[in-house]
């Protein structure tokens, strides 16, 4: 509150402390006396007004160079406003304070110039010759009384004496005798009022034998002439004749005004320096608290007027950062109001747009928000691309198909900077081939080698639209439809396997008896020649009938429906029992364990997990057959080591073979699949088959430095099992550029 009133309290009070001043001094000019009185106050009160207005534009200045020099918006043409206005308002007081002091020293001068002095003189000498004049009239007129008194009685000087008086303008004629003793008088003044007693002075200048005659002044302030004369032969001895004359009212008017006149002039001569140094100084404040005075009302006019403009340049900015609620206060209805109010009125319209955006863009975003989410939740990998072919949006299922972190590189270049592994790439040539701006809507299936065998994606493309009509990017949606494809071939497998059995099984049994009773039969009557044919013949058939009843056996246990029983177990000594049992039977390769001893029991059909490791065991005898140092090496693992609680068992079952051919990799574990002579191709696919049943997963590739590898995940438990069923999926948020 001091802070924003004090100003105006100082500058009402230094225009106050102005006004005063100026009105004692022009109640002072026109009394000398009052003007000495009042010029030290005059000056005082000049000075503290002077010294309040400098300390309001001291403050002013500061302020307007601070905000210069902090670069205030506005402040430059607060400058410029503020010397333009004291410019205007300095140069007329400048040129008026110099005329004024020119005329100041010129008038003053002026009135003492020596005509005036001469003109004061000769008025003074001709009011006194006028005077004088009347002095001598009266004093000749006192001697002729005097003279017509010589020789009366003192009985005949008083008559004679009214009757001198009523004939001349004497008002009082008195006869003094010896001690200035008053012997005979006539006045015309009250009865009361004394004669006018003889002076020393007169008796002095009457004894020396010279009239007397002098020019008093009465009580009421006129002039009066007294005149004394000898009376000679005075019956009453020495005596004087005492006369008072009035002197015309008119002249004694004249005679004071005169005297006054050149009284007062002469006291002005005397402080004619000081009294041009007294106006001077006094016309240098008042022109200094006018120059002060005009300069503060400057700023004052330059703020008012700029006040507007920095209002405005403060309100862009602030609509420039995106305060659209800002509203600037009404200067006046001239036209910066108009320019106030339209802004305001923009700024409301801004305001309401930008409302409006928001909820648009609130429901896109809730719509981009549910997008994501669907897109996080689908299986199928979808990937937007710009027409630049730089990654504009990819969600997790596309990384997880493709094994790239495509998230990651959202606003990347689609190429093979993102990564330089083999299936990516493999997937971008197939891509690129089809991008053609002609034709950017297809559908095909394309299929991609990786380490664990071929990979097939369903891949399907489609533009998007743009406002300008043409292609704004395009959207990628794949799927890898490896398993469903295996699911289907087991499907397909599964139903011949068990026709296959129905149909072969049946006709075997009698074929084997068959042959076998012909041979018993027919044995005994033939030559040996003959019997040696037939011998042959029937162990043939017998043979290749017990072959076909091996194989039919395989695809009935392939194409069974499982009937688990579900034991907890310990994984390690299962496999321990099963490897000391080929150890046994074979020694042709040496068979290592690495077995985990923080394993934890299973859930699992301890009979199914034995024929899993029973098939692993013979495919790997069947690739060493006949190698020099052949090993096999079981592994059991934890799936999650840093995990407290492991979701899943592996077992891993490796080999110093061979390994997969790379064009089998990807259908090792369908039926009849198999490099081997002697293998019958159902190994593995019921291998496959039965981890299935368990909810598991299983994986077959070649290692860098040779040889089979074979990796089995088992879940723990019921709950492990069915969520082994279902992809794992990571909890990153899909992210997109704009």
């Amino acid at each position: 509150m001091i802070r924003k009133y004090g100003s105006t309290v100082l500058g009402c009070v230094g225009v106050a402390l102005w006004l005063t001043a100026l009105f004692m001094l022009a109640s002072a000019v026109q009394n000398s006396e009052k003007f000495t009185i009042w010029l030290p106050w005059i000056l005082l009160v000049n000075i503290v007004g002077l010294l309040t207005l400098v300390v309001l534009l001291v403050g002013k200045l500061a302020r307007l160079v601070r905000d210069f020099r902090r670069h205030v918006p506005g402040s430059r043409l607060k400058g410029r406003t503020v010397a333009i206005f004291s410019a205007l308002a300095v140069a007329p007081i400048l040129v008026v304070y110099y005329f004024s002091l020119q005329f100041l020293n010129r008038g003053i001068d002026s009135w003492f110039e020596s005509e005036v002095s001469q003109g004061l003189i000769d008025t003074r000498e001709l009011s006194h010759a006028a005077l004088d004049v009347r002095v001598r009239e009266f004093l000749q007129h006192t001697q002729f009384v005097a003279r017509s008194l010589s020789g009366l009685s003192n009985f005949q000087l008083a008559a004679s004496l009214d009757r001198q008086r009523r004939d001349s303008t004497a008002i009082e004629f008195t006869v003094v005798g010896a001690q200035a003793r008053i012997i005979a008088t006539s006045s015309d003044r009250p009865m009361d009022a004394l004669p006018v007693p003889a002076t020393d002075e007169m008796m002095l200048q009457l004894r020396r034998g010279r009239p007397y005659v002098s020019l008093d002044i009465d009580s009421v302030g006129g002039y009066l002439i007294r005149a004394a004369a000898p009376i000679e032969d005075s019956s009453s001895g020495p005596s004087v004749l005492i006369a008072l004359y009035p002197v015309p009212q008119q002249l004694s008017q004249l005679a004071d005004t005169v005297q006054r006149s050149y009284t007062s002039y002469a006291s002005l001569v005397q402080k004619r320096q000081p009294l041009k140094f007294a106006f001077v100084l006094i016309l240098s404040f008042v022109v200094l608290m006018s120059l002060i005075a005009a300069v503060y009302g400057a700023f004052s006019a330059a703020q008012r007027l700029v006040q507007p403009v920095q209002d405005l340049i403060a309100g862009t900015r602030a609509v420039a950062k995106g305060n659209y609620d800002t509203r600037l206060p009404l200067p006046g209805r001239d036209e910066l109001g108009f320019l106030v109010t339209s802004f305001n009125d923009m700024t409301k319209r801004l305001g309401r747009a930008r409302e409006e955006t928001r909820r648009s863009q609130q429901a896109v975003e809730a719509e981009r928000a549910g997008l994501a989410v669907i897109l996080a939740r689908l299986s199928t990998g979808v990937v937007s691309l710009e027409p630049d072919l730089k990654v504009r949006t990819a969600n997790q299922a596309a990384s997880a198909i493709l094994g790239v972190d495509l998230e990651a590189a959202i606003g990347k270049p689609f190429d093979e900077s993102i990564s330089d592994s083999a299936l990516f790439t493999q997937f971008l040539g197939a891509i690129k081939q089809r991008l053609q701006p002609e034709e950017l809507d297809w559908r095909e299936q394309i299929e991609l080698l990786s380490d664990s065998g071929k990979r097939v994606l369903m891949c399907a493309c489609t533009a998007l639209p743009n406002d300008a009509g043409g292609a704004a990017g395009v959207v990628l949606v794949f799927d890898d439809i490896t398993t469903l494809l295996q699911a289907q071939r087991d499907a397909a497998w599964g139903e011949v396997a068990r026709r296959l059995a129905h149909e072969i099984k049946n006709p075997l049994t009698p074929i084997q008896l068959s042959a076998e009773r012909m041979r018993r039969k027919f044995l005994g009557s033939m030559n040996a020649q003959d019997a040696q044919i037939l011998e042959r013949a029937t162990h043939t058939i017998v043979a290749q009938v017990d072959a076909m009843k091996q194989m039919v056996n395989a695809f009935s246990e392939y194409a069974r429906a499982p009937d688990m029983q579900f034991t907890r177990f310990d994984l390690n000594q299962l496999i321990t029992e099963v490897v000391d049992l080929y150890r046994v039977q074979d020694s042709s390769a040496e068979m290592k364990l690495q077995l985990n001893p923080r394993l934890p029991l299973i859930t699992a059909d301890r009979m199914r997990i034995r024929q899993i490791l029973n098939n692993l065991a013979t495919n790997s005898l069947e690739a060493l057959e006949g190698r020099i140092g052949a090993c096999i090496e079981f592994e059991t693992q934890l799936a999650d080591e840093g995990q407290r609680h492991a979701a899943s068992v592996a077992i891993v079952v490796t080999d110093n073979g061979p390994g997969f051919q790379k064009d089998l990799l990807g259908t090792v574990f369908d039926p009849y699949v198999t490099s081997k002579p002697k293998g019958t191709g159902l190994g593995l696919a019921i291998v496959k088959k039965i981890v299935e049943e368990h909810g598991g997963r299983i994986e077959a590739d070649n290692q860098r430095s040779g040889g089979a590898r074979v990796r089995v995940t088992l879940p723990l438990g019921d709950s492990a099992r069915s969520a082994g069923t279902r992809e794992p999926r990571k909890g990153e948020h899909r992210r997109e550029r704009v």
